[in-house]
């Protein structure tokens, strides 16, 4: 397992990030236990989660997935100092008006229950989940600021921003001296390229800000699990994602996929360990952050650690996957 810096900071991270969302959803408590126990054995030091998790199931109020990883991190002595955490705020925590976004009234009551839900008193990474367009991001800056200097956050990140509001929110960092994002995370894989690379790709790199994209896999598609002309089960994530299936109608996502089979047969690897190693062999890339809900998913994605594509193999996919 390779550690890298998370952008220009000294802390320390797993090439790939153990993602939370499944938590309380798709996998129930004892089997996402098992999945955090087995990626700590394999390296993985860093965990991704947010409060929302899973708040759009049934019954479920959110903070499940905070409160799983809370339970696994008091489970083993030692085990927090270990371990990087990251969570995110913005969504829909209850139904006041004021239970949501980036306002300073919403951001210190959703750490101190981020704080309480993970058993610990410093969360590593605090993300602003998406853009609240309410909210000036003076305001947020400043209220996540004092959570740093109070001690309850150490770095900050953004999840779901363009280009243009990371830059207005280094700026507005920069003039006010407040702490700034170190790190961002994006929608990107080889299906979903131009969100990133247009601009956002190259703001990363000058300014140093580590990246941690998620669905690094296209939703699975990218694991070659679906089959062309398939027709997805009522109730999946494929049936209600409309994404999945305009991936399952577009012929240039099936020929992305095929290439990715095809190197996948000289390396030895599937096509899901192909499409992890194009993310970790590029240079802005710190972290995917993988999802699985299942012991064997997760054993597969850890077959990518330390896949690194060379120059051909890159251009192969780079050429099937272009966008313009």
């Amino acid at each position: 397992m390779e550690y890298r810096r998370l952008g220009q900071t000294g802390l320390k991270v797993s090439e790939l990030c153990m993602g939370t969302m499944q938590f309380g959803w798709t996998a129930d408590e004892t089997t996402s236990l098992a999945i955090l126990d087995a990626a700590e054995a394999a390296g993985i030091n860093f965990i991704d989660t947010a409060d929302i998790y899973s708040r759009w199931v049934p019954g479920n109020p959110g903070g499940v997935a905070e409160s799983i990883v809370g339970r696994w991190l008091k489970a083993s002595a030692g085990r927090r100092e270990r371990t990087v955490i990251a969570t995110k705020v913005r969504g829909p925590m209850g139904e006041s008006p004021n239970d949501q976004g980036l306002s300073r009234a919403h951001i210190l009551q959703a750490v101190e229950a981020s704080l309480r839900r993970l058993g610990t008193e410093t969360i590593d990474l605090y993300q602003v989940h998406w853009p609240d367009d309410e909210t000036t991001i003076g305001e947020t800056l400043r209220a996540l600021d004092q959570l740093v200097q109070q001690g309850k956050v150490l770095y900050l990140g953004c999840s779901n921003y363009p280009a243009w509001r990371v830059l207005q929110a280094l700026w507005v960092a920069d003039r006010d001296r407040l702490t700034p994002f170190v790190c961002v995370q994006p929608h990107y894989n080889l299906l979903n390229r131009a969100e990133f690379e247009r601009e956002l790709e190259f703001v990363c790199k000058t300014y140093g800000i580590g990246v941690i994209p998620y669905s690094p896999l296209a939703g699975g598609f990218l694991s070659g699990k679906y089959r062309r002309g398939e027709t997805p089960d009522p109730g999946t994530r494929a049936e209600s994602s409309g994404r999945i299936q305009g991936w399952l109608r577009d012929p240039a996502s099936w020929t992305v996929l095929e290439k990715l089979r095809e190197l996948g047969v000289t390396r030895g690897r599937s096509p899901l360990q192909i499409a992890l190693g194009w993310l970790l062999s590029r240079p802005s890339i710190t972290s995917p952050i993988i999802g699985p809900r299942s012991l064997p998913q997760l054993e597969e994605n850890l077959g990518a650690v330390g896949v690194r594509l060379d120059e051909a193999e890159r251009k192969a996919l780079d050429e099937v996957s272009a966008w313009s």
